[in-house]
């Protein structure tokens, strides 16, 4: 493995590490619940966090590992750019929002406790960074992330 290479996996496995200790901050911490469009952006981050780990553990497949992280930073930069978008009013709340939510017949009682577990809508920013939704800070971090992971897998190419 190139020595570029390793200095820049490392750092994304440190900056996975760090996003998701942000996010559960937030979350445990300060209190504001996720969405479920939140829940399911910090699937590259566990990703990353995994593969990564599995490039320095086994030292093969490489390249391959890579490319499937490059992969979940796209797909968070998709569905982060769509939550954004939701955010903003330019896209309407999906199924993946409203998973949890039951429009059966509820008593009072049944009524209260599913308000109390409700699911946060994906339109509601509860939390803001500079300004900004982690929604948003969130899509510029996955393309950033994809477009270095790019750089890494180019890197493979190279000197063979």
């Amino acid at each position: 493995m190139f020595k570029n290479n390793r200095y820049i996996l490392n750092s994304i496995l440190g900056f996975s590490i760090l996003s998701l200790s942000i996010a559960y901050f937030v979350q445990y911490v300060l209190g504001h619940k996720p969405c479920n469009l939140c829940l399911i952006e910090r699937i590259p981050y566990f990703s990353a966090v995994i593969l990564i780990s599995l490039i320095f553990i086994i030292r093969r497949f490489e390249k391959s590992i890579s490319v499937i992280v490059l992969l979940f930073f796209i797909f968070g930069s998709i569905i982060s750019f769509y939550h954004v978008g939701i955010e903003q009013g330019f896209f309407e709340e999906s199924l993946v929002c409203k998973l949890g939510v039951s429009n059966d017949s509820l008593s009072k009682d049944q009524l209260l406790k599913q308000l109390e577990g409700a699911n946060i809508s994906c339109k509601e920013v509860t939390f803001r960074l500079l300004g900004l939704s982690l929604a948003t800070i969130n899509t510029i971090i996955s393309v950033m992330i994809s477009c270095i992971m790019l750089k890494v897998i180019k890197n493979y190419g190279q000197n063979k």
